[in-house]
């Protein structure tokens, strides 16, 4: 560094105050070498001259952001020492100087643009001569700054939400969810870098890049270009999306335990979009990029989600005589379990009413204004039906409350509508509880209790905003693609309730590689005998959330189980017809989600229909111990006990094992052949690098049957 002046002072050497800095912004945590600070909050580092500044001379520095920097775009700020920090902006203070050295505090305003900045000085008394670069360091969102509009006022969140490197996403069916691991690795080697540079890679900083860096200021802005850069659909983002079941040429979405592979995947490809993602997959590497930057972020699971293609706000599914889904016919569709993001922050285009946590979904479903991305849809306005606010209110509406309407398609191409849960949509919204891995359900923030006056009054108003009608007003038309009209007073009917119940009830745990046993307990609700056709389907489920909702998602397949058809008589009482479907009927169609759908439509006399429909999870397991404490720098064995689900012989298994802070990278560890139902102890070393709380993912995986996942909370504590 040489900055002189015409009396021979310059600058020799500068410490930024890592350790200070990092404790006091919470940014200890980066690897470096930059320094990292947070916004709207000061930092401090010293200047070590070649001789004492005098007490009249001013240091002028100036701080730059992107390209082009200029004063009138906000992308640079020139300041001087002073006595006192001056309001919101950029200021220096000259805090003490002991012989040649110089403590400077410079603190950045509460709405500063985020990302890298380039500092430099001068002296006063060389105004006419170029600034000379002192370094650069990182400036993010500050949720500990009251001022700043991702202001979180816990403590308890903020370390959950900004500084917690891994997390748990809910995945599964309604009555079957299950917790998987996940690596978010925010402060792993290079991410923060890879995660400026998704800003970097975005259109909108191709297209014009001074202006995209000076509206980096608002977390509005940066969330929704960071929607759209972690899918892959409009740019070379960083996920690239498959929903088929064929991975070729890159992973399984199933494989992936946590971003970091996929982040350093991207970069060091040269920003080649990395296959294969699905929606935890893209809501994972959201919430690492979102943590990084500083935002506050969680992972939401919503079950039961509704795509709902044409926007009138209901999900209509037609089937046949069966009850099984008629794909070419249904455009709308309701996922087993669909996963976003949420992020907290004020929003300052709406209005104080809806601060708080706002929806965020990088998943490529819907264009919102001509690229794949939604949100951020502020989840108070999704509660209280207001739609018409930005962003894709009505989308993430229908994901949670959408009624879900289901019709008979006969074959002379006429339809019925056949009763139907209509409270089925948007169950056990979840996410992850500050400070433990319990599962917390956020339904309540979405919606009022379903079936509530209040929340019916939130649905008709949605409507009314949506179509701009009141929906008990004029029979507003929705044009449905196929030549099918829809009224939208016809869909706010509700069927005739029959005069019979269903409910299928397992009689055994489904376990993989098992045969399922079932029964359809049917109830008689009148006085009179009836009789009952009950047609049966099955079929596999593999979750398809195509995009742009062209193929209906979670589609289900038929399976090598023959449906059936029968009548029965009963007067009131229950009776329980029993269902076995074998293993041997079902294992050539299951795909790796390993779920499966039962469909039972019943026809009762006088025309009557009900549908009773059944997701089934397969269940497997994994056993994690470690065995002894676990210490930074010490190496701990960890044994894990794996089960072969199957009936038949097992080989070519292997460990995937993979937990910021415990293991540089991943861990990939042979599994014996395993007979059939066998189980087996498999030991290995890990040697932590960082203490707290760290959470260790370990995947069984082999080519006969898909990933068995599981993880395990450590305790690391210092090294004494």
């Amino acid at each position: 560094i040489a900055l002189s002046s015409p009396s021979g002072i310059r600058v020799t050497e500068v410490d930024w105050q890592w350790p200070r800095n990092g404790a006091a912004h919470h940014t200890q945590e980066y690897p470096g070498p930059e320094l990292v600070v947070r916004r709207g909050q000061m930092f401090t580092f010293m200047l070590e001259l070649n001789c004492p500044l005098d007490s009249k001379d001013t240091l002028i520095f100036t701080a730059e952001t992107g390209p082009q920097a200029s004063e009138a775009l906000g992308t640079k700020a020139v300041f001087e020492t002073s006595e006192l920090e001056v309001g919101n902006a950029w200021t220096a203070v000259r805090a003490a100087q002991k012989g040649n050295t110089v403590t400077i505090k410079v603190t950045s305003p509460p709405d500063a643009i985020i990302g890298r900045y380039r500092l430099s000085t001068r002296l006063s008394s060389r105004r006419k001569h170029s600034d000379r670069k002192l370094g650069e360091f990182v400036l993010l969102f500050n949720p500990w700054c009251p001022e700043d509009d991702v202001f979180l006022a816990s403590e308890e969140e903020r370390q959950e939400y900004v500084l917690n490197d891994s997390g748990i996403i809910f995945r599964g069916v309604e009555k079957c969810i299950r917790a998987q691991g996940w690596n978010f690795g925010q402060f792993e080697e290079d991410i923060l870098n890879i995660c400026l540079s998704i800003l970097d890679r975005s259109p909108s900083h191709q297209n014009n890049p001074a202006t995209d860096v000076s509206c980096r200021h608002d977390p509005v802005y940066v969330t929704r270009i960071i929607s759209a850069m972690v899918n892959s659909n409009n740019d070379r983002g960083v996920v690239q999306g498959q929903w088929q079941g064929k991975y070729g040429g890159g992973t399984s979405p199933l494989h992936w335990r946590g971003s970091v592979a996929i982040l350093r995947k991207w970069f060091k490809g040269r920003f080649k979009p990395v296959k294969y993602g699905q929606c935890w997959v893209f809501a994972g590497v959201m919430c690492t990029v979102l943590r990084c930057l500083g935002i506050a972020t969680r992972v939401v699971s919503n079950f039961n989600s509704a795509h709902d293609t044409d926007r009138n706000l209901s999900v209509d599914k037609y089937v046949d005589s069966f009850g099984r889904t008629l794909e070419d016919l249904t455009e709308d569709s309701m996922w087993n379990f669909h996963v976003w993001n949420e992020s907290w922050f004020a929003r300052q285009d709406l209005g104080p009413s809806y601060n708080g946590w706002q929806v965020l979904d990088a998943t490529p479903q819907e264009e919102s204004e001509g690229v794949f991305r939604c949100g951020p849809a502020s989840v108070t306005a999704i509660r209280e039906g207001d739609v018409h606010l930005a962003h894709d209110g009505p989308f993430v509406f229908a994901e949670v409350n959408a009624d879900y309407i289901t019709w008979l398609w006969n074959e002379d191409d006429s339809r019925e509508r056949v009763y139907s849960d209509t409270k089925k949509v948007g169950r056990c919204i979840s996410t992850k509880a500050v400070g433990s891995d319990s599962r917390v359900d956020i339904t309540g923030l979405y919606k009022y209790p379903e079936g509530s006056r209040k929340e019916r009054q939130v649905y008709s108003k949605a409507v009314r905003k949506l179509f701009g009608v009141e929906a008990s007003g004029r029979r507003a038309r929705v044009r449905r693609g196929g030549g099918r009209g829809l009224r939208r007073d016809d869909l706010l009917e509700p069927a005739a309730k029959p005069s019979i119940a269903g409910k299928f009830k397992v009689l055994e745990p489904p376990m993989l590689g098992h045969d399922l046993k079932l029964a359809l307990s049917l109830t008689n609700l009148t006085s009179r005998a009836q009789r009952v056709r009950v047609n049966v389907s099955c079929a596999t489920i593999l979750y398809t959330p195509q995009a742009g909702g062209r193929d209906p998602a979670g589609s289900p397949r038929r399976c090598g189980w023959a449906e059936e058809a029968f009548s029965t008589f009963f007067h009131i009482e229950k009776k329980k017809i029993p269902i076995t479907i074998s293993y041997s009927q079902y294992k050539e169609d299951l795909t790796e989600d390993k779920k499966i759908l039962l469909a039972a439509m019943c026809l009762v006399t006088k025309g009557e229909k009900l549908l009773v429909e059944k997701d089934i999870t397969l269940e497997d397991f994994i056993t994690i111990k470690v065995l002894g404490p676990a210490m930074v720098g010490v190496a701990v064995v960890v044994e894990v006990m794996v089960v072969n689900p199957l009936l038949e012989k097992v080989e070519d298994g292997m460990l995937m094992v993979e937990g910021s802070g415990l293991l540089q990278g991943q861990l990939s560890i042979d599994v014996p052949s395993l007979e059939p139902q066998e189980r087996a102890l498999v030991q290995f070393n890990i040697t932590p690098s960082k203490s707290g709380l760290r959470q260790l993912q370990v995947d069984f995986v082999s080519p006969q049957f898909s990933d068995i996942k599981g993880f395990v909370i450590i305790h690391v504590a210092t090294a004494k």
